[in-house]
Formats: structure tokens, C-alpha cells, sequence
């Protein structure tokens, strides 16, 4: 198969099992993830569900205990740069300022400074930051932070967008300006995107696929697939009835799926 039929990530059976302390913890059981290029999905499930472990797996930080995880129908062997992963807490290196921390990527890979600068500056744009090149991370804000971990990451023009509650940290405020920015970088750049989110309403909001985790060991237990209409303003697309309608859908899938022990659910409380 080529390219344009093979899934772009496939996990086929993956489970995954830890040790901790002494005491084996079983992460993954027998999930399954086809990924078509240029999706946006989001992964939702109560706490310790394993959805970061899936999207390290993802990443290749992480190797099934038993299972297949895939990239073009080839094995995930390890992290690679088709694979960009953006972190909650940043990641940014303090004694650079924005313009070399987005410019790292290209510079590791050899770029002439001429092609450095042009991404750097490409990027900077792109998340609106061109006021703020030369400041350092610890003069910023922790959204406009967040907005350099992820143009540093899409500097290295990775296939695959990996984030793992990137916004978690944020104001609610700062976390909806930030969800239209990445919206919007979305649908500047269409790469494939993988996101794992506890908030209900981001996973609507956002992608065009939300899958619902079960409880540990976890699994993706119910699909849903997103139509609503995102060509407006923020408040237009989340007072629309459709988009209300499939949140209460998610937000109860997720309750059911945390039923045996709702205390643990984030999503759950957060919706």
C-alpha cells in the first residue's frame, strides 16, 4: 500500500505493562489506532487511563509489551523527528530566547543561518510572537510559552503532532485563546495531530475525532467522529446546538466509562 492509503500511525493489540515498586501495573490492554494524514484526534479518559502512555508509544518513548505500534506500516522503533511531541511543562531551553529555541531544530539539522532565520521568523509569525524574538522564556507568559514549545516543534516539520495536555497548565482564559491558536495552526499547516486532553469541551472544540479511553488497563472504547461547523467565531461554534449535543454525548461516555470509581475522573469534574 502507499502512503496515501497505509494509516499513517497504526497501534494494532498494544498492550503495555510496568513495574512500580515492586508491583506490575498494567497501562494498555489490547488497544487499537488507525490514523489517516492530516487528522486532528484527541484522547480522552479518566486519569491513569493510559492515554499518555498511547501517545508515547506514539512517540516511540515508550515499546509495547505486546502488540504493534506503526509508522507507514513500519515498526516505532524510537523517537524521530516525524515525530514532534510538545510537553505541558514547555520544555523550553532558558539561555536561549524565542527566536534560537524555535530555531533549534533546524540549526541541529545542519540549515545555514540563512535557513535558520527563515524558519525561525516563519514560525514566530505563524504564533503571533514577532513583538517578543528576542525575549528569553522566563519573561514570558505561560501561554505565549506554550506558543514557542509548539512553533519549535512544528520548526522541525514533524509528520505528526504529538501533545500530551499541552494546555493543562493554563488559566482558562489563556488555555481557550491558545486552543484557537492551535486550531488555527491546524488548519494552516494540516498536520496529523494527536492530542491528549481531560477537558471535554477542548476535545470538541478541537478535533475531528474525539476517542473515549476505559478505565486501566486502558483501551479506546467508543468513537466519535466531529461535524460541527468551526468557519466562525469561537462563540458562535460553542453555543451551536450541535456542538452542545455531542459534548453531553462525550462528557457521558466519559462518566460511563469512569462509573466504577468516579472520584478518578478529571474529565468528568471538568466538563
Amino acid at each position: 500500500m502507499s502512503e496515501a492509503t497505509t494509516p499513517i500511525i497504526e497501534i494494532k493489540g498494544v498492550s503495555k505493562q510496568f513495574e512500580l515498586q515492586g508491583q506490575r501495573i498494567e497501562a494498555l490492554r489490547d488497544a487499537n489506532l488507525r490514523l489517516a494524514k492530516g487528522e486532528f484526534v484527541c484522547l480522552i479518559g479518566a486519569s491513569g487511563c493510559g492515554k499518555s502512555t498511547l501517545l508515547r508509544i506514539c512517540a516511540g518513548f515508550e515499546q509495547p509489551s505486546r502488540g504493534e505500534a506503526l509508522m507507514w506500516g513500519k515498526p516505532i522503533a524510537g523517537p524521530a523527528p516525524d515525530r514532534g511531541m510538545v510537553f505541558q511543562d514547555y520544555g523550553l531551553f532558558p539561555w536561549l530566547n524565542v527566536r534560537d529555541n524555535i530555531g533549534f531544530g533546524p540549526k541541529s539539522r545542519g540549515r545555514t543561518k540563512a535557513e535558520i532565520r527563515e524558519t525561525s521568523d516563519r514560525f514566530i509569525e505563524l504564533v503571533g510572537l514577532q513583538n517578543f524574538a528576542d525575549v528569553y522564556p522566563h519573561q514570558l507568559s505561560g501561554g505565549m510559552k506554550q506558543r514557542v514549545a509548539i512553533a519549535r516543534t512544528l520548526a522541525y516539520d514533524p509528520k505528526i503532532l504529538l501533545l500530551d495536555e499541552p494546555f493543562g497548565a493554563l488559566d482558562a482564559l489563556t488555555r481557550e485563546g491558545m486552543q484557537d491558536e492551535l486550531l488555527r495552526l491546524w488548519q494552516a499547516t494540516r498536520k496529523t495531530v494527536v492530542m491528549v486532553t481531560h477537558d471535554v469541551n477542548e476535545a470538541v472544540y478541537l478535533s475531528g475525532r474525539v476517542l473515549v479511553m476505559s478505565q486501566r488497563p486502558g483501551r479506546i472504547v467508543q468513537e466519535f467522529p466531529v461535524t460541527i461547523d468551526r468557519s466562525g467565531e469561537r462563540e458562535v461554534t460553542v453555543l451551536n446546538d450541535d456542538f452542545n449535543h455531542l459534548r453531553n454525548e462525550v462528557w457521558l461516555s466519559v462518566r460511563r466509562q469512569a462509573g466504577a470509581n468516579p472520584g478518578a475522573s478529571g474529565a468528568a469534574r471538568e466538563a
